[in-house]
């Protein structure tokens, strides 16, 4: 199955918004923050939450400190992309041969 990416139109507040969606929650909009993965609807980067959970920012205090603007779920549907995207990176890596595999 050929992966596509399929360009969403919706009209919200009036305004014309466009993305390619990367999951019900994430998604990459063009016209939005250079079409880095966003939280829908919002211009809030996904690589920054990440990054601050990774420094140790509890998940709450996020969520919290978002106002409203991304719910638990958007951040734990970006941390499951994250984790799905580098399982992908590493199934691609070629493993090095072993000195038995090596053709002489």
């Amino acid at each position: 199955m050929k992966n596509t990416k399929i360009l969403v139109r919706e009209v919200v507040g009036g305004e014309s918004y466009e993305y390619y969606p990367l999951g019900e929650y994430v998604v990459a909009a063009p016209g939005v923050c250079g079409g880095r993965p966003t939280f829908k609807y919002t211009r809030v980067e996904v690589e920054v939450v990440l990054d601050l959970l990774a420094a140790g920012e509890p998940l709450e205090r996020l969520v919290e400190n978002l106002e409203g603007h991304v719910p638990r779920e958007a951040i734990t549907e970006a941390l499951k992309l994250s984790a799905s995207m580098l399982k992908r990176k590493a199934k691609s890596v070629s493993r090095p041969k072993r000195e038995t595999e090596a053709t002489v």
